[in-house]
């Protein structure tokens, strides 16, 4: 009997999740049945992320030097030395749902301070049509404000309900992209000269980050099939928001930094650069998966036959961190938040699909595209795998279930030397692989944004202290989050798109 293609991509999805509760479902029983085996296996476990924990200081360590030098470059500067700058354009796209008027006002205040030639710039702020009556509003008021400001500002809204997409981000910039192309078609402006900034609706721009951009993309050899990734800090209202909130939002600049340190690896995250080129050729944003932002590079990278990469960009753009109108809420929206980003877990199956059939989804059709060397298809593959089941496990397995062994093998093992000092390596073991917190800790206090008035100078206190939620923080916003993206796509209880509330005091 053939087994249909929706049945062998469903085989796919399932794989991932499997991986996870088989390692959680081995590690639960051979503690009772084997306990001293889990024990060895815990210590060369915690001994190994002791090695990882060094791994991601070193890292950081070069990107945070890396990024001190570039906030202090003048980009501005280097790109009007370029021969032929003028040529070139930057278009911003803006999908935008429920956002009030003050967090659009103040990413076009940023955009509008930038440094660097604003009748270089088209920028597209795209709605949603279920949101018809706030977003037309609030278009007017940025319309009057900041419509002369740009060469061009475009305002767009995405129709509801249109065939093939799912309620999302990436369906709104998909169609925003299009009327973009529409644009500059009739403006007759070469797709070689333009570098797409899709923007989360929130980001603020460091004022050089424009012109960094563009200094990147004109001197890159291969301009147009390249993605540029900055660093996302989460600045914006991070004074106000909750300890948690912190915790978590940096954590994910801190990865993002040591992931900038390896570009061979690296995907788009987030607010990132693309060529409007390769963009066209990929048509766009994917508008039927949550995780557009980091499928972009997957659809281009599998377009041009593994032949696109993404810069490191040492530049920041800052965005707001999770914050509601109660602590509670604000809990579950952090919660929901990294949900969202463990369903890039979907790109796993999406990988071996296509990098094994050499096609590749557009609006097209499939189209067949150039094959991808075998070693980068392992190499991605394997970076995506390994990142995705360690998000998942990793926490759970060193700070809860490492003591399982410990506590039903004791009257087993218990009287052993090994049994006894055992609880002592770990502690040691474990305190040690903390090294990464106390850094991060530190770093971040150097990243924080000037202390508003009304906060004490005494909250800098709570600001180093509050990293010894850390291991909480990995468990609730990291590891069960992931299990829970990675049990929804292994059963197809597919996980739709969530807007992250916007909120300020």
């Amino acid at each position: 009997m053939k087994i249909s293609d929706k049945t062998k991509y469903r085989i796919l999805e399932i794989i991932p999740g499997a991986l996870v509760w088989v390692t959680f479902i081995l590690a639960i029983s051979l503690s009772f049945l084997k306990p001293l085996w889990v024990i060895y296996f815990v210590i060369v476990f915690c001994i190994y992320w002791l090695f990882r924990a060094f791994y991601f200081v070193f890292y950081l360590a070069i990107s945070w030097r890396r990024f001190k030098k570039d906030v202090k470059t003048s980009w501005w500067e280097k790109v009007q030395k370029l021969p032929g700058w003028q040529d070139y354009y930057h278009l911003v796209v803006l999908p935008t749902s429920k956002e009030p008027i003050e967090v659009l006002r103040s990413t076009f205040q940023n955009l509008e301070v930038s440094h660097y030639s604003l009748d270089k710039m088209i920028v597209v702020l795209s709605g949603e049509e279920r949101n018809k009556e706030t977003f037309l509003q609030n278009a007017e008021i940025i319309k009057k404000e900041f419509g002369d400001k740009f060469y061009r500002l475009l305002i767009t809204m995405h129709p509801d309900n249109l065939v093939g997409e799912i309620k999302g981000k990436g369906a709104n910039a998909h169609w925003a992209g299009f009327k973009a192309k529409e644009l500059i078609d009739e403006l007759g402006i070469p797709y070689g000269k333009i570098v797409v900034s899709y923007f989360d609706s929130d980001t603020c721009v460091h004022p050089e980050y424009f012109a960094c951009l563009a200094y990147k993309y004109i001197t890159h050899p291969k301009r147009e099939r390249a993605a540029f990734q900055p660093v996302a800090l989460y600045n914006n209202n991070i004074w106000d928001s909750m300890a948690l909130m912190r915790v978590a939002a940096f954590g994910t600049t801190f990865w993002l930094l040591t992931e900038l340190a390896k570009p061979d690896r690296l995907f788009t995250f987030s607010s990132h650069s693309i060529a409007f080129k390769a963009l066209v050729d990929v048509d766009f944003w994917q508008k039927d998966i949550v995780t557009d932002d980091s499928r972009i590079f997957l659809q281009c990278f599998i377009r041009y036959g593994g032949d696109f990469g993404v810069v490191p960009m040492y530049i920041p753009v800052s965005m707001d961190t999770v914050m509601a109108e109660t602590p509670w809420r604000s809990l579950v929206n952090l919660y929901k938040q990294q949900r969202r980003w463990a369903w890039g877990v979907e790109h796993i199956p999406y990988m071996i699909w296509h990098f094994s059939r050499g096609t590749l989804k557009t609006d097209k059709g499939e189209i067949t595209v150039p094959k991808i060397p075998f070693w980068k298809k392992i190499k991605y593959l394997w970076n995506q795998t390994e990142g995705m089941y360690s998000w998942a496990t990793t926490p759970i397995l060193l700070f809860v279930l490492s003591k399982l062994p410990l506590w039903v093998g004791k009257d087993e093992i218990g009287t052993t030397a090994f049994f006894q000092t055992t609880p002592l390596v770990l502690q040691w073991l474990l305190t040690a692989a903390m090294l990464g917190m106390v850094v991060s800790a530190i770093l971040f206090l150097f990243l924080l944004p000037p202390r508003p008035k009304k906060h004490s100078p005494f909250k800098f206190i709570i600001m180093l202290v509050q990293w010894a939620l850390l291991p909480v923080s990995l468990i609730l916003f990291g590891s069960i989050p992931a299990v829970e993206a990675q049990t929804r796509l292994m059963l197809g209880k597919y996980l739709g798109f969530w807007v992250t509330e916007k909120a300020r005091k």
